[in-house]
């Protein structure tokens, strides 16, 4: 069954991918937002957001007049002509709060305006990350006995959110209310992905469960890679061994500065946050955010050992500022918290990335943003790359070279073929690699 009409609150990557996406299945779609420069924008066609695919989907759908945007979530839920909404995705921002708890107030705010437009028999929709438990309070604040609440969490990867929608592992949708729950799974129906049908407390934490998990896995990764780095091993024969294991498999086995970005800093807090609230310790996860902590510092120690021991004064090149490749999303970005520290240390600091062609205030403060890589690496002690942009690679490192006052280059991504640049005569340092 499809909707006749959906709702969707929030116009950020997860909103407006979910909005984009559903319109391509074949959905009536209108996507809210209470910036108004920004809906202008995208009722131009203009999709601000770095994301493959997503300004292509976003213009064929509002051709096909099945995707449209509003200002507020009021114009989104209201209906006109008749054609009442079915169901309503609030897919708005659920940041780290106080002591590392989701902050749900852009959620209760949402309810508490839309609460007396929804109609009778129309299904609301948390795809937010939020903790266990939300659903009720949904509900709770709706205070509407005919009107269901669902949680259906999103598993997008920056980057990829186009792709991840439209090709799933998995469905997960839960709710106390298992007609609504079904009406929400059918949605998706034409993807043909596996389908989790569940209660709406087992789909919150479906998603915590998983975040975390990956959280861990590139701690213990990090960890290894220190190992292999005093013992003489190498990370990526070792991590190759592991990954033919299909209990292990080899996503997620790659070092780097640590892990960062939207979801997994605040979702591993929250868990141990909500399990806190109820008396349960998990030494897993709070281990795997101090390990990552740790792995910036480890990594500032390579590039201080690569400059000689000292920071201050140095001249350092960055290649990468964004979280993670294929996006421009700097929050939470590993790359930006080894800058800040070797800065603290007295380097210099010119960066350049693809994604963040120009300084952000507040941001990029403490780093000098190159509008191209030779530029980042004019005169510096070291070069270092933060962020894994394939293009990196095909960089001329003849030209790398010439423009380096020390020739040396740590690879905290290990990224680079080794090769290449001993051939252009430049030492190469990796994470956990001989």
């Amino acid at each position: 069954m499809f909707a006749r009409r959906i709702a969707v609150i929030g116009s950020g990557y997860v909103g407006l991918t979910t909005g984009a996406c559903l319109a391509s299945l074949g959905h009536r779609v209108v996507c809210a937002d209470v910036d108004e420069a920004k809906v202008e924008r995208l009722r131009r066609g203009v999709v601000d957001i770095v994301e493959p695919g997503l300004p292509e989907l976003v213009a064929e759908n509002q051709a096909a007049g099945r995707l449209e945007f509003v200002l507020g979530a009021r114009d989104a839920v209201a209906g006109r002509d008749g054609d009442a909404v079915e169901v309503v995705f609030l897919c708005v921002p659920t940041p780290m709060g106080e002591g590392g708890a989701a902050d749900l107030a852009a959620v209760r705010d949402v309810a508490a305006q839309v609460r007396h437009l929804l109609p009778a028999g129309c299904v609301v929709v948390n795809k937010s990350t939020v903790p266990v438990g939300t659903a009720e309070a949904t509900r709770k604040l709706l205070n509407r006995r005919d009107v269901a609440v669902v949680s259906n969490p999103e598993f997008l990867r920056e980057g990829s959110a186009v792709h991840d929608f439209l090709h799933p592992d998995r469905i997960v949708v839960g709710s106390d209310a298992q007609d609504a729950a079904e009406r929400v799974a059918a949605l998706y129906a034409r993807l043909g992905a596996p389908t989790v049908l569940t209660d709406a407390a087992s789909a919150e934490m479906v998603k915590y469960a998983a975040n975390c998990f990956l959280a861990m896995k590139l701690s213990y990764v990090n960890a290894l890679a220190e190992m292999c780095d005093v013992l003489g091993a190498d990370v990526a024969d070792v991590t190759e061994g592991m990954g033919h294991d299909r209990r292990i498999g080899q996503a997620f086995l790659q070092p780097g500065p640590g892990w960062g970005g939207s979801c997994l800093p605040k979702d591993t807090n929250a868990l141990v946050q909500v399990a806190a609230a109820a008396g349960i310790e998990l030494p897993l996860v709070s281990a795997s955010i101090a390990t990552n902590e740790r792995q910036r510092r480890i990594v500032v120690g390579k590039i201080a050992d690569a400059v000689g021991g000292s920071l201050a004064g140095r001249r350092i090149g960055l290649l990468g500022l964004t979280f993670k490749a294929g996006t421009d999303d700097l929050r939470d970005s590993p790359a930006l918290a080894v800058a800040r520290l070797l800065r603290a240390g007295g380097a210099e600091l010119t960066a350049y990335d693809p994604g963040c062609p120009a300084a952000v205030p507040g941001v990029t403060d403490d780093v000098t943003v190159a509008d191209e890589p030779l530029r980042a690496a004019k005169d510096a002690d070291a070069l270092v790359v933060l962020t894994e942009w394939p293009q990196f690679r095909s960089l001329d490192w003849a030209a790398v070279a010439g423009a380096l006052a020390g020739r040396v280059v740590v690879d905290c991504r290990n990224l680079l073929d080794p090769d290449v640049l001993r051939r252009a005569g430049i030492s190469w340092v990796g994470v956990g690699r001989r």
